[in-house]
């Protein structure tokens, strides 16, 4: 009966599929995910970049790779976003308020900064977004009571990030 009701709906609104949060208090958040699509905001910035240069000319396989390059751009940096809203929606409650002050702030930052990303490409847009996303990801695991240290991550584009003290 609710397959032929998921039909109907279907067919009457044209819903394909539906995504969201599941809303279970799960507990398990990690900004890395927000992190690792920072820079990935910047890897597909400098990509960008580098094929805009190589072929002042471009051709149609040029202007094919350049729009895959921003259509991920722009992913990754709605990703963060994504992420970002998730933890601070989800897990930041009264507590974890205390404990950091400014956090509503940080995540409107967080915000504005990544659209500025999907709006543009300049790079220094892109390592601010990193550099707000660790601010927050340092947040975050103060919250959980787990040092933190900063150190470059072992791929492009080579920015560094914070990563918890786990061992």
């Amino acid at each position: 009966m609710l397959d032929r009701l998921l039909h109907q709906l279907d067919q009457a609104l044209g819903f394909h599929e539906a995504a969201a949060h599941c809303d279970i208090p799960c507990k398990i958040y990690d900004p890395i995910t927000a992190q690792l699509a920072a820079l990935t905001v910047v890897r597909m910035m400098d990509l960008i970049k580098e094929t805009a240069d190589a072929h002042p000319n471009l051709g149609t396989a040029d202007h094919a790779q350049l729009i895959r390059l921003v259509v991920e751009k722009e992913n990754h940096a709605k990703a963060v976003k994504d992420e970002v809203r998730v933890i601070w929606g989800d897990y930041f409650k009264a507590p974890q308020f205390e404990q950091v002050s400014g956090v509503h702030e940080m995540v409107h930052g967080i915000m504005m900064q990544a659209s500025r990303c999907k709006q543009g490409i300049a790079r220094e847009d892109g390592e601010e977004l990193v550099r707000m996303v660790n601010r927050f990801a340092a947040a975050f695991w103060q919250t959980k009571g787990v040092e933190t240290f900063t150190a470059l991550c072992p791929y492009p584009p080579s920015l560094e990030l914070v990563y918890p003290k786990l061992g």
